[in-house]
């Protein structure tokens, strides 16, 4: 069951700790702010104090600006990087217009060179404290970030080993692409958009015939691949107790209902006896067809949705060489690149094709939710 999620790009404010951001713009600002230490090492200290502390920080909190610009436009960095230099040099030259350097004298005096010594010992020791405050800022988000890196890498290998390992489990529970039951040609193809799917069906043999089940559950990932083995569990479980497709339906919803907020599926039960009696009984999945026609079944409610989990039966006959064919809507629901929709038109016009060619044409027209589609054709020696 499709559900369409945002594809968002990574978002580096977003995925990256406020406090290794924090420090790294700190860190930028320190290393910075050097450019207006050197200059006031060319002008051998004779730059006014406001000039000096002003040009200083502004040095340091220009090169942020450059940093968040370049992390938030990405390619069109330079956008921003010209937009901010001219403010830059602008600004700059105002300030050095307001405050111009002091007179420099031909002779300094004992004092006057006392007080330059103090200014570029200043300067320089200043250099050396925010060059090394920046530093220590950038290794430690280095390292903060390699471990965080190296964590989430190994727990996303876990998670990837966790799902290869319910794929298998969930491959396992599905039946075969080609099962052989007396009296009928079945075909079953399922291929899920993800690594986890949440389509699912079953075909059990049954005394007079055969008991189909197809589903659909809501969701995406682990969640849902849960709940589909729930659901196949409960299809087996029950189906040893009644064959009825009402019964088998309500035994469902009274399993999921209550289980999860967002727990629910849709599904459809077939039995088709060996004589060629089909009764079929529906929770909100996708009307099958016969021989290239829709079925018209009463409305319901999907699984786990509601209280009275009342499902209502419609009986139908299959003749020899009659074909149903049963879809999830992850066939409907294929969209190529103009975003248009495969729609319940298409899928009624090849109804009558294989599931394979059902499958792959949805395929290739552009699948977009878990693709499953199952035939059963009744024998002409049935």
């Amino acid at each position: 069951m499709n559900f369409p999620e945002s594809m968002q790009r990574f978002d580096p404010w977003r995925e990256t700790p406020r406090k290794s951001i924090v420090i790294v713009l700190v860190s930028v600002f320190l290393f910075f702010t050097t450019i207006g230490f050197a200059n006031d090492i060319m002008s051998l200290g004779h730059q006014p104090l406001v000039r000096f502390v002003s040009g200083t920080v502004l040095s340091g909190a220009f090169s942020v600006l450059y940093a968040i610009s370049g992390i938030a436009l990405r390619r069109n960095w330079w956008k921003g990087a010209l937009l901010i230099f001219a403010v830059q040099f602008l600004t700059m030259a105002l300030l050095g217009h307001s405050f111009p350097d002091s007179p420099q004298m031909p002779a300094m005096n004992a004092a006057e060179l006392t007080r330059m010594r103090a200014r570029l010992t200043f300067d320089s020791i200043a250099t050396m404290t925010v060059v090394s405050l920046g530093y220590t800022g950038f290794f430690y988000v280095s390292v903060y970030e390699a471990r965080r890196y190296v964590k989430t890498r190994t727990e996303k290998a876990l998670l990837e080993s966790e799902m290869a390992a319910a794929r298998q489990v969930q491959q396992v529970i599905l039946p075969a692409a080609q099962q052989s039951f007396p009296g009928f040609a079945i075909e079953s193809v399922y291929k899920p958009a993800r690594e986890l799917g949440g389509d699912f069906f079953q075909i059990l043999p049954v005394r007079d015939g055969l008991l189909f089940a197809i589903g659909d559950v809501a969701g995406k990932g682990l969640p849902a691949a849960m709940l589909v083995s729930l659901l196949i569990g409960s299809i087996r479980t029950t189906a040893e107790d009644t064959h009825d497709p009402t019964a088998l339906l309500r035994k469902l919803h009274n399993g999921i209902a209550g289980r999860a907020p967002d727990g629910f599926a849709t599904a459809l039960v077939a039995l088709i006896t060996n004589d060629g009696l089909v009764t079929l009984a529906n929770a909100g999945h996708l009307s099958p067809y016969l021989d290239g026609q829709e079925i018209e079944l009463p409305p319901a409610l999907p699984l786990g949705i509601g209280a009275s989990g009342h499902f209502e039966a419609i009986t139908l006959e299959l003749r020899p060489g009659n074909r149903l064919t049963f879809l999830s809507d992850g066939v409907i629901e294929a969209q190529n690149a103009q975003h248009e929709l495969l729609g319940f038109d298409r899928a009624k016009a090849m109804s009558r094709e294989s599931a394979s060619k059902i499958a792959e044409a949805a395929v290739q027209f552009g699948q977009a939710d878990d693709i499953t589609v199952v035939t059963i054709e009744r024998r002409a020696n049935s």
